[in-house]
């Protein structure tokens, strides 16, 4: 059993909305990621991880429960867990952690920190819904200004800085404020490297609006692909009006190129701001290769593919994630091809650091796969959200279930990597697609 000042430091860098493919372990050859490569090539490396639920809060706050959105009760824009949840930041902090949020969380409840002991950055709101009994807020949840269109968001794309680059800056230098004062503070004594260490640096980027450094988009601009006039899926939310972009119609051409440029361009600024956190732990005298090293975001972004921007589909751009973890003086590197989801973070970083984790967690320790032995690993993953759309991948089939808004949907990953077929009509896939059927049951999706 390891004794408290025995237990990793862990750093978790998580970026927002960033596609699976997007960054140079990942194998693409046009983004720069220069700092994720470095430590990714000492790292596990999970080709096959997903998010929860292809949205935002729902992801992050069933990712931090170690729970399925269905379990935790967040399984829709705005909510949030209930005060005092036991989210995988308080349970670390339990065992003598100080756990530092740098960066975004997007609680949007009245319990802010939710387990951290630290919070760094702008990314602090509660939405007025959350104050129960309020005229106040029922005024102003009514008032709340809709969103423009995705197509709109296209069209916007320029050189320049949005409020979510100043966000991650400000986030960054916040989160190397605290490590100087964490390992080097010798104003009045108060360093404190033997407390061990849970620090999160979560940025926007590269989650829209697609504006971008002028010289990073005036290099992209020439370099990236598109995915063309792709046609649209035949499902009334997979191929739905709702994040359509249509070439000529919507957007031109030359503004498709520089979104998706600026998305790029936003890559590889997030990349360069996780240099500047590890740029200052070399200062603080600290071996990276002593420390735990996580990196994921919260879902992807279809950048077009399909027809469609944006996430909310079960679609492999929106639904799955980047995903390594490094501990080189434990595992050596590899690439884990099993399936794996967010929810499994609370688990592993628990085994890792010998802490442990609460029953009744949709959460797996990803440790064995880690370790080279994946025979005994169930190779199924959930993501959901809303109270109706479920996805459900087991090996290489992914089923999906709509409810009231749609068909079911079968994808074979293996015959059809690019997801264009809907296998579930296919006479071969009958006896899956009723193993899939009683399996949405037990999860609640009648």
């Amino acid at each position: 059993m390891l004794r408290e000042n025995d237990r990793p430091n862990i750093l978790f860098l998580m970026t927002d909305e960033h596609r699976f493919d997007l960054a140079g372990f990942a194998h693409n050859p046009i983004v720069r990621t220069p700092h994720l490569d470095a430590l990714a090539r000492d790292a596990v490396i999970f080709d096959s991880a997903y998010t929860p639920a292809p949205i935002c809060i729902p992801a992050r706050q069933a990712m931090m429960a170690g729970q399925l959105p269905r379990n935790c009760g967040v399984e829709r824009y705005g909510e949030d867990l209930e005060p005092g949840y036991e989210t995988f930041a308080r349970r670390f902090s339990r065992f003598g952690y100080r756990t530092v949020a740098a960066g975004k969380l997007h609680h949007l409840g009245v319990d802010q920190a939710q387990g951290w002991t630290n919070l760094v950055g702008m990314d602090s709101n509660v939405d007025p819904r959350h104050i129960r009994d309020s005229e106040l807020s029922t005024r102003t949840h009514r008032s709340k200004p809709s969103k423009w269109s995705q197509a709109q968001e296209v069209r916007s794309a320029r050189p320049g800085r949005s409020s979510y680059s100043w966000r991650d800056e400000y986030s960054v230098q916040g989160a190397i404020q605290y490590l100087d004062e964490h390992f080097l503070d010798a104003r009045y004594g108060r360093a404190t490297p033997d407390v061990p260490l849970l620090l999160k640096v979560s940025l926007v980027q590269p989650h829209y609006p697609y504006f971008a450094d002028p010289d990073l988009l005036n290099y992209y601009i020439p370099r990236v692909e598109t995915y063309g006039e792709q046609e649209l899926f035949d499902h009334p939310v997979l191929g739905g009006d709702r994040h359509v972009v249509r070439e000529g119609i919507e957007a031109d051409r030359g503004e498709i190129v520089r979104a998706v440029a600026a998305y790029y361009s936003m890559v590889e600024s997030a990349d360069r701001l996780f240099g500047l956190v590890l740029d200052k732990l070399e200062e603080a005298g600290q071996d990276i290769d002593e420390w735990t090293v996580v990196f994921t975001s919260d879902h992807g972004e279809m950048l077009g593919e399909h027809g469609v921007w944006e996430k909310q589909r079960f679609f492999e751009g929106s639904v799955r994630v980047p995903l390594f973890i490094r501990s080189p003086r434990r595992f050596r590197s590899r690439r884990v091809a099993e399936n794996v989801s967010l929810c499994d973070l609370y688990a592993t970083l628990g085994e890792l650091s010998e802490i442990p984790v609460p029953d009744g967690l949709d959460s797996r320790s990803m440790v064995p796969l880690m370790a080279g032995r994946s025979e005994d690993w169930d190779n199924e993953v959930v993501s959901q959200f809303r109270d109706n759309r479920i996805m459900i991948k087991r090996d290489h089939l992914k089923y999906q279930h709509y409810g009231h808004e749609g068909p079911e949907v079968l994808f074979d990953l293996e015959s059809d990597p690019g997801e264009t077929r809907n296998y579930l009509q296919d006479g071969e896939y009958a006896g899956a697609v009723d193993r899939f059927r009683v399996r949405r049951a037990e999860l609640g999706f009648d």
